[in-house]
């Protein structure tokens, strides 16, 4: 299982990108920050809108050295052939990322995304760093899409804090305060607290 701050599971398999097939590995994406982007299955109604706007932010993940892969339990013919119809007829059309075959499931529970009795994967978001460690790990049940923008701002948060070493507040952005990691607000907390009692 995927857990954070330990190293993700390796993966192998075949994706489709560009109409074709790719054979990729997590080891090709050593030395970048990876979104692996799990979703329960092709030709459902979800998914595209939280596919189709993962492509469009696609560009900006490049820009600060962050690559993309989506992953589901159908087989990569089934990923082609959803890539190759058109929106108005059910389909995805092309996106700007790998999407990742994991027929055999395997991919799937190594990350603890599987729901066994279903043989699809809940919308698990693993964001990896450069170092092939898990940073951030969630996990939501099927019915209710992601924010894609809040997991840019979270790759974004976390290369700031591996670049200067310190941590982001709530809802932290690029430009905005930061805060010293030794910082010790929870202990003035409690001080205060005590003091009122």
């Amino acid at each position: 299982m995927a857990r954070v701050k330990e190293l993700a599971p390796c993966w192998s398999g075949t994706a489709v990108l560009d109409g074709d097939f790719q054979e990729l590995s997590s080891q090709q994406y050593n030395g970048k920050y990876l979104v692996l982007f799990f979703y329960p299955n092709d030709f459902t109604f979800v998914c595209p809108t939280e596919l189709l706007q993962l492509s469009e932010k696609i560009p900006a993940f490049g820009n600060i050295n962050c690559a993309v892969v989506a992953c589901s339990c159908d087989s990569q013919y089934s990923h082609l052939a959803w890539c190759q119809t058109e929106q108005r007829r059910g389909g995805l059309g092309e996106v700007a990322f790998p999407i990742l075959a994991d027929p055999s499931h395997k991919i799937a529970r190594d990350y603890g995304v599987l729901v066994e009795s279903q043989g699809v994967a809940l919308r698990g978001t693993f964001i990896i760093d450069t170092k092939g460690i898990v940073r951030s790990a969630t996990v939501n049940d099927i019915e209710v899409g992601r924010n894609i923008d809040e997991i840019f701002r979270l790759v974004q948060a976390f290369q700031f804090t591996d670049l200067h070493g310190e941590v982001c507040p709530e809802g932290w952005r690029p430009g905005e305060k930061s805060l010293p990691e030794n910082q010790p607000f929870r202990r003035r907390s409690q001080e205060s607290v005590m003091r009122r009692k």
